[in-house]
């Protein structure tokens, strides 16, 4: 007889994760694996990708690599292909692959402005495409979105937040087209502000003032507190949402 914990287990299921080489994206793929899952891990830093396979998974059993960039469709197409040559299938794609810069939009060029589209939004679509058509009825895809689509930033982030806000868009587009015709359901996740290598290199309190001030919980997130809305939104725990975007946020879109 299964139990409700039973429901959040991912054994016998294969994930993706996108942007996984560093930051939020390596704690994703371990706590896919702590939830049971075999994980394919995609990004540019093909070393450092390496690196996090043989600390994960040192028997080589349950990990794979590919240097990914997901703002190129054919590289999307072969990272979910490795999946399928290795581990026959492809149950859940968590979309983390990001950029993010912080520009005054009077001195923020067009090539700048694209970059971030290009990985932000392209990125997530391409790669959505690739393992929509080879997932099976009952997958799940993740879109990492952030709390800039639904608040202002302390910085200038034009391109980040638009960006993302439209992440959240064809989160509920692609929910539309995929979950009822080919019983894929597809959600995001809109962070605030978590330890991260991102937040730890800016400079000052002027983060954790922000924070401060709008975080109901005023302080930042936990890795831990993120993985663990990856893993209901990936697993049956989640088999009646679609479409949502659901804040992981301390209270900030809720201020």
């Amino acid at each position: 007889m299964s139990t409700i914990i039973d429901r959040f287990k991912l054994d016998g299921r294969v994930a993706i994760v996108t942007g996984a080489s560093s930051g939020l994206g390596q704690g994703f793929a371990r706590a896919l694996l702590d939830a049971g899952a075999s994980v394919v891990l995609g990004a540019r830093r093909e070393d450092q990708l390496r690196s996090l396979a043989t600390a994960l998974d040192p028997s080589g059993q349950m990990v794979r690599t590919r240097r990914t960039d997901v703002t190129d469709p054919v590289a999307c197409t072969a990272l979910a292909g490795l999946a399928m040559s290795e581990f026959g299938r492809l149950d859940i794609l968590v979309n983390n692959a990001g950029v993010g810069t912080a520009v005054p939009a009077l001195r923020e060029t067009p090539e700048q402005f694209r970059n971030v589209v290009d990985v932000n939004l392209l990125g997530t679509y391409w790669m959505a495409q690739a393992a929509a058509r080879v997932m099976e009825p009952g997958s799940s895809v993740v879109n990492i979105a952030s709390v800039l689509g639904l608040i202002k930033s302390y910085a200038p982030q034009a391109a980040y937040s638009a960006s993302k806000a439209a992440v959240m868009g064809l989160t509920r587009d692609l929910s539309q087209q995929w979950s009822g015709r080919k019983g894929i359901r597809v959600n995001a996740i809109a962070p605030g502000y978590f330890e991260s290598e991102m937040t730890a290199a800016i400079p000052g309190d002027t983060l954790n003032e922000f924070v401060d001030q709008t975080s109901t919980l005023k302080r930042l997130g936990r890795q831990h507190e993120l993985d663990a809305a990856v893993i209901f939104l990936a697993s049956d725990a989640s088999s009646y949402i679609t479409g949502i975007t659901l804040p992981v946020d301390g209270g900030m879109s809720g201020h």
